[in-house]
């Protein structure tokens, strides 16, 4: 054991600057043994229970953080304010409890990953030197400073507060992991949600520790780093006097507390564009964007969406942005979309440039959702967060259904929005409910918290939240909101309190409501229905069914048409089923009627009648006449679903068909659909992985046959129709020149084009209609002037087979010469090759894998292009022999010893969903489960996920 020296840190600057010359700290040596006893005995996973949550005991109310840069060696130094908190049995959690009872009776927690952080000097004021095990304990995963040792040094600070002073050592370079601070490239980056900030310094790294950061002092080379970012408002910035070398600091300032997980830091040589917005009250804020010099032309559509998100929260919530400063910076290698910083966002490339001969129309919808999505966090998730991680769906279900309604309402699509979010819904998040993995939106337990960043706690925690507003009403649901301002701001609080403020403002009890929080899987609703015509008196019978112990409160949004007609007769009315089973009464109609359930899906849950039997007809005649947009196309891809269902299980399927060929007919030509989007949406047939959700056993190649099959039926059948529209699409985007728009007009007639040149490429059964198919998409490949219309045809094109072949391998090298080596583009050129549907595709992903230089399993972006396509490409990877399974094994080897988030996440849903199906396909997928289980030194983060997927 080593003693720990006292180290002066001044409130403005370090006394001491480190240099890289400086000799090795006597500490590394102790860091280093911690280290390696635990890499060689690494300590068993612990589940983390909700239940048992306990409040800090000791708590920081002021940080000083500075930071040196050096090549390989980043010097951490901390300055850390601690006030004692007098609530009674408060610690850390129920493991803190324990071992503040057999270890140390009391103390202060500090979280720190002693394989990262290398702890070289620690002191607590008015204390003499610290002694290890004597007035401080180091062990894995934690750094405890005892009670006494604590209580010497309030007795010597005239608050009675306790002053902490740490230096740490890390290495941002070998960060592969990509949490903490880490190196991208040229430039630094901070990643610290969730349990980042560890990673950086010792710390109380849990989110309901709201600190304020007063100081963050960064140091660096100023010719490599000339920007240096952190939260908050710059207070200072120039050069280091008496350095060695060219050397510049900054320091910031953040006023508001906030928990570490918060924290942000970036250094580099960057690009920037700049804006201004001025808030409701008369400020001036700055809008900076920061990136890759050659990116920085990619950054307007992203400032200008910022722009309409502040103005739209202000409008819709009345919230108002709070700093004058608000950066953004993009980050090519980033685990997640994107982070919320207080006022330092840190967005992963694909998630903030755009250009139109790079870009999608989707990815910039995408953009301008994410940056909304990131910025509405300021108030839910900033100002008000978390209480602990369990409660996590408090800011993300809630600022994901913020992000959607401005999408929804700043772009006019309300309609397609909601499509567009319910396929996520049904897709992802319905297979997590039917998996290993289901949880409710509040877990109950984890072992690694990052494997909680579900589409249950995201999609379906929206959900949950767009209920709130579907029982409360639009204005009830401002007055919540407003409570739950008003009571929590500046405060890390719960699921429940939110629920309070809804109810409280509403003066409504939501007891039954709460039980959304706690219950896992989709529930389903039952429906049945009796008309009296003497009466004129309609009668819905719903029923429910789910995990839930007891019912749930499920808002239904149900409509009635006209039988005869098709008109609308009862506008959309919220039914509030309460009970287990429950009838509701429409009076005073003058016929017989259709309903319309579920309107805009107004739960997520299932909807079924009551027979259990599919009505083709009941779902025709809402394809063609229900008022409800959603409800319009929800019963077309029905529609679709059962004639293919029918084809897979080898059913006769010409009168489903017919009813097919018929509603796509009239969906096609009808003159009174004015959105092309719409259209184009309701032309889809459901996909592969829809499809699969409908089947006891998944047979992936049946699925893809079966619906390729239909789709030619539909193609061959209105060939001509098809060709006439796609001509005059054409027609109408060449007059509406060359310059880009975003509108939803011009995004609209792009959709709908593809969606023709899809089906008429299905067309290739013979040499000659492989030829007029290759010669089609070849034609709209090459005179695309927008990537949305150049990657559609690129996917057709990927796919093409014998006469087409040539045209495939053209498209393909055009495609990469032309991306000139932009990373994004690669990234398309890299997931259209593996989601192709050619027998030899997984030989030519594992030949782009192993030996293409632009391929790397530690960019994340590149590794979810490659491999995670790949797996979600049903055919390919479900081959019977399990060859697409041990490729997946093979690199979630690899991937996890580099980044073990992105192997986890790569992992959930591609082989722990065994049980679906044949056994030849279950026992290979487990053969993959149970080694990645077994590998020496297996992640947490992967070890949870295979472990409950062999359960």
């Amino acid at each position: 054991m080593a003693n720990i020296t006292n180290v002066e840190l001044s409130a403005a600057t370090p006394s001491k600057k480190p240099r890289t010359d400086d000799p090795p700290v006597k500490n590394k040596a102790l860091n280093a043994a911690l280290a390696a006893s635990t890499k060689a005995n690494p300590p068993r996973p612990k589940e983390i229970h909700r239940l048992d949550y306990a409040p800090l005991r000791y708590k920081v109310t002021k940080v000083s953080l500075d930071f040196n840069l050096f090549e390989r060696r980043t010097v951490v130094e901390s300055i850390l304010t601690v006030e004692k908190i007098d609530t009674p049995d408060s610690v850390t959690t129920a493991e803190d409890a324990k071992e503040a009872k057999n270890d140390v009776e009391d103390g202060l927690y500090l979280d720190g990953d002693e394989g990262v952080v290398a702890l070289n000097e620690l002191s607590v004021d008015g204390c003499d030197t610290l002694v290890l095990g004597v007035d401080y304990i180091l062990k894995p995963g934690k750094l405890i400073i005892k009670a006494e040792t604590l209580r010497r040094g309030a007795c010597n600070n005239p608050d009675g507060n306790m002053i902490v002073r740490s230096s740490v050592e890390i290495v941002p370079e070998d960060n592969t992991q990509l949490s903490g601070l880490y190196k991208d490239g040229s430039m630094y980056c901070s990643q610290c949600e969730a349990e980042g900030f560890r990673r950086i310094t010792y710390y109380p790294d849990r989110p309901d520790n709201m600190a304020t950061f007063e100081k963050v002092r960064i140091e660096a080379d100023a010719d490599s780093f000339p920007v240096l970012l952190s939260n908050g408002n710059l207070n200072e910035e120039g050069e280091v006097k008496g350095s060695e070398g060219k050397r510049k600091f900054a320091i910031w300032h953040d006023p508001f507390p906030k928990p570490s997980y918060l924290f942000a830091l970036v250094a580099g040589d960057l690009g920037s564009i700049e804006g201004t917005f001025t808030t409701m009250s008369g400020r001036e804020v700055i809008l900076r964007f920061y990136s890759e010099h050659k990116n920085a032309g990619k950054l307007n559509y992203a400032l200008e969406s910022l722009k309409r998100a502040m103005k739209w929260d202000e409008e819709t919530f009345g919230l108002e942005y709070d700093l004058d400063l608000f950066n953004v910076v993009a980050v090519e290698s980033f685990n997640m979309g994107a982070m919320e910083n207080k006022s330092l966002n840190v967005f992963n490339t694909s998630c903030v440039l755009t250009d139109p001969v790079t870009s999608t129309d989707a990815e910039y919808f995408r953009v301008e959702g994410i940056i909304g999505h990131e910025y509405f966090h300021n108030w839910t998730g900033n100002r008000v967060t978390c209480r602990d991680w369990f409660q996590l769906t408090l800011k993300e279900g809630l600022t994901v259904f913020r992000d959607q309604q401005f999408s929804g309402q700043i772009n006019n699509c309300a309609a397609i929005t909601r499509i567009q979010n319910v396929l996520i819904v049904r897709g992802s998040q319905f297979q997590e409910d039917d998996g290993p993995m289901s949880h409710p939106i509040r877990p109950n337990s984890y072992i690694a918290m990052d494997n909680f960043y579900t589409s249950t706690v995201y999609r379906k925690g929206a959900e949950v939240v767009r209920m709130y507003e579907t029982i409360l009403g639009t204005e009830g649901f401002r007055k919540g909101m407003d409570c739950y301002f008003l009571r929590h701001d500046g405060c890390a609080v719960t699921c429940d309190d939110f629920l309070a403020a809804m109810a409280d403002a509403n003066g409504v009890d939501l007891s039954q409501f709460a039980r959304w929080y706690s219950t896992s899987g989709t529930p389903v609703v039952t429906y049945s229905s009796t008309f009296n015509q003497e009466k004129g008196l309609y009668q819905l019978t719903l029923s429910q069914s789910s995990r839930s112990e007891e019912p749930l409160l499920i808002p239904v949004a149900v409509g009635l048409l006209d039988k005869e007609t098709g008109r609308e007769v009862t506008p959309t009315r919220v039914l509030q089923l309460r009970e287990s089973v429950q009838t509701f009464d429409f009076a005073d109609l003058k016929g017989d009627v259709v309903p319309s359930i579920l309107r805009n899906f107004s739960a997520p849950v299932k909807i079924v009648h009551a027979s259990g039997l599919v009505d083709e007809s009941y779902l025709a005649f809402l394809a063609t006449w229900d008022t409800d947009g959603f409800n319009r196309w929800d019963s077309a891809q029905s529609l679709y679903a059962a004639a293919i269902l029918k084809v897979i299980n080898h059913e006769a399927h010409d009168a489903s068909l017919d009813r097919v060929l018929k509603t796509f007919g009239q969906t096609l030509k009808d003159v009174g659909i004015s959105d092309d989007s719409i259209r184009a949406f309701t032309l889809t047939l459901p996909s592969e992985s829809t499809l699969s959700k409908a089947v006891n056993i998944i047979d992936p190649p049946a699925i893809l046959k079966a619906r390729n099959y239909v789709k030619q039926r539909i193609a061959r059948t209105f060939k001509y129709d098809l060709q006439l529209a796609y001509k005059r699409l054409t027609a109408a985007i060449d007059a509406d020149g060359v310059t880009f728009k975003v509108d939803g007009a011009s995004v609209g007639r792009r959709r709908l084009r593809n969606v023709y040149l899809g089906y008429l490429c299905t067309i290739c059964e013979t040499g000659e209609e492989q030829k007029e198919s290759a010669t089609l998409a070849t034609e709209h490949f090459n005179a695309a002037t927008g990537m949305t219309d150049k990657l559609a045809a690129f996917s057709i094109l990927a796919s093409m087979s014998g006469e087409g072949s040539i045209a495939r391998e053209a498209a393909v090298e055009k495609f990469y010469k032309d991306a000139n080596s932009d990373p994004l583009v690669l990234n398309k050129w890299f997931s259209v090759q593996a989601d192709a549907n050619l027998p030899d595709v997984l030989d030519r992903v594992k030949k782009l894998a192993s030996s293409h230089p632009d391929f790397s399993l530690r960019n994340p972006n590149r590794c979810r292009a490659l491999i995670t396509t790949f797996a979600m490409n049903a055919a390919a990877f479900h081959d019977e022999e399990g060859r697409g399974y041990e490729f997946l094994g093979d690199m979630l080897e690899q991937i996890d010893k580099i980044n073990s988030k992105v192997a986890a996440r790569t992992t959930a849903s591609c082989l722990i969903g065994w049980k679906k199906y044949s056994e030849t396909r279950a026992t290979l997928m487990k053969k993959q489960l149970q080694r990645l289980k077994d590998m020496p030194n297996v992640s947490n983060d992967l070890l949870e996920i295979v472990t409950k997927g062999l359960e």
